[in-house]
Formats: structure tokens, sequence, C-alpha cells
């Protein structure tokens, strides 16, 4: 393990590219997610889609690419019900449960207490060093994201259920990068992503049991190519890039990297939605943007 660290304390370029390659997909969510709710989805049937459609796609296309990613030894099943259940599937369940609670803000910055979970618990499992630049880095990245959130423009609607919900969804979704490591000292990336939704897929499904929404959206053609969309470009690309790019970078630093997705979130609605840009926006981008910088 020791020379895996050494490697990883270096932060390949090709390493750092694909995380925040992966953060950039994941930024551009809403776009898929804005069209399809306007076709009748809920958030949850998003959910369904997502997961189930991205077990679907890899499925396919790994059975008749490489068949060898379905072989994996059976006492390594829980790493991949700890990516695909404990982590994809139980921080969504929180995430949507919080932003009922919560004012939509405080949603998304509770969401990003991740990075500051992994660096926890990666300094206790591998004894990833907690140095001063990871610090400063995690700092800026979480003030950053909350000034892009909105956190303090005021007018929020704060639960202590939803903070809790929060606080869980931004753990499982630290979890990933946990199990992934584990699951990543045995198997190569491919394999742990394909696992990943092969668990997730199915589990998601009790997201939305009997859901009266899922069935008529899905009936509208021009919803499919929408849903399409999602499931590549937002689903299946940024975990395989993600999880390419963890097998090689310590996983606190990964998961800070990461944070630039609420970034590319922000810029995507100004872009694309003409949402206005204030100046705690532009203030938050720039910190993210250096804490990202500070790691590499």
């Amino acid at each position: 393990m020791s020379e895996i660290t050494e490697t990883q304390k270096k932060a390949p370029l090709g390493a750092c590219a694909s995380i925040l390659l992966a953060a950039t997909l994941w930024g551009i969510i809403g776009l898929w997610n804005r069209r399809l709710m306007a076709g009748g989805f809920s958030p949850t049937d998003i959910v369904v889609v997502r997961n189930f459609g991205g077990m679907a796609l890899l499925a396919v296309i790994f059975a008749v690419k490489n068949r060898s990613v379905f072989r994996v030894k059976r006492e390594h099943l829980k790493y991949f019900f700890g990516t695909g259940v404990i982590s994809v599937v139980l921080f969504t369940m929180c995430y949507f449960t919080c932003q009922k609670l919560c004012s939509l803000a405080v949603a998304s910055i509770l969401l990003y207490t991740a990075p500051s979970f992994v660096v926890v618990l990666s300094a206790v499992l591998w004894k990833e060093p907690v140095t001063k630049k990871k610090l400063l880095a995690l700092l800026l990245t979480l003030v950053g994201c909350a000034l892009v959130c909105g956190v303090f423009s005021g007018g929020l609607t704060v639960t202590l259920t939803g903070i809790l919900l929060g606080l869980g969804a931004g753990f499982f979704y630290a979890l990933y990068s946990v199990f992934g490591r584990y699951a990543l000292a045995h198997y190569d990336s491919m394999t742990v992503t394909v696992w990943t939704f092969l668990f997730a897929g199915p589990a998601s499904l009790m997201l939305a049991p009997g859901s009266r929404t899922l069935g008529p959206a899905l009936s509208r053609p021009d919803m499919w190519l929408t849903a399409a969309g999602l499931v590549v470009f937002s689903t299946v690309l940024p975990y395989i890039f993600y999880t390419k790019g963890l097998s090689r970078v310590e996983a606190g630093q990964a998961s800070i990297m990461a944070s630039l997705e609420p970034v590319v979130a922000a810029l995507a609605g100004i872009l694309v939605f003409g949402e206005p840009m204030s100046a705690a926006t532009g203030a938050g981008i720039l910190c993210v943007l250096a804490g990202v910088v500070i790691l590499r």
C-alpha cells in the first residue's frame, strides 16, 4: 500500500484531468434534468433512469466487448455493494429528501461536505497525509461551493432532520471514493464502474415503487434522447473517468477536485439558461478553482 500511496501523492496530470472531466460532466446534469422534469419526470424517476439506464448500457457494451469485467470474486462483492447501493443509491435518497425539507442551497452545500469526510476517512484508513495544502484546498472549495450555491444569500429554510439527511448525503457520497479505493486494489476502473451499476440499477428501483409518473414520461419518444444524454454523458462517462482518476490519485484529493461540479453547474445555468451571475457566484467559482489548482 505504501507504493500506491507514493504514486498517488504525485497526483499525475492525466488522473487529475480524468477527475476534472468527470466533475464537468456531472456539472452539466441540469441540461438533461430540466428537460426531463419539464417532460413529466419526477426527481426520483430521474434517479431510476440514471442508475438503471447506466446498468443496461454498461451491461450491453461489455457483454459484447469484454465479458471479463463480469468475473469477480464473491468475497469482493461487498465493495460493489458499497459503491452501488450504500453510496450511489443512499446518497441520492438522503439528498432528495433533504431538498424537500430544506432550501436547495442548504441541501447542495451539505452534499459537498463529502470531501471533508473523504479526507478524514482516508487519513484513518490509509494514513493519507492531511497536509496544510490539502486543508487549504478543502476550505477554499467548501467556501466556494457555499457561495456558488447561494448559502449566504439569505431566506434559507433549515430543519434539523434536513441537516442530518444532508450530512448523510455528503457521507454516503464520500463513500464512493472509499469503497472504490478498496475495489481498485483488486480490479481495474472499468470493472469497478460496471459492478457499481449492476448493484445501483436494481437497488434504485426501491426509490420509485409504483411510480405514477415514470411510465407516462417514458412513453414520450422525444424524452428518450434526453434520457440517453443523461445516462451517457452525466452518468456512465463521469463515473468511468472519476474511477479511473481515483485509481491513481489520493481519495481525498480526488474528492476535493470533484468539487468543480457545482461550478460547472452554475456556469451551465448562466450560459444556457440565462441565469444571473452574482458577485458571490463569481467569488465562489474563483475559490473552487483556486482549491483545485493548489492540489495540483
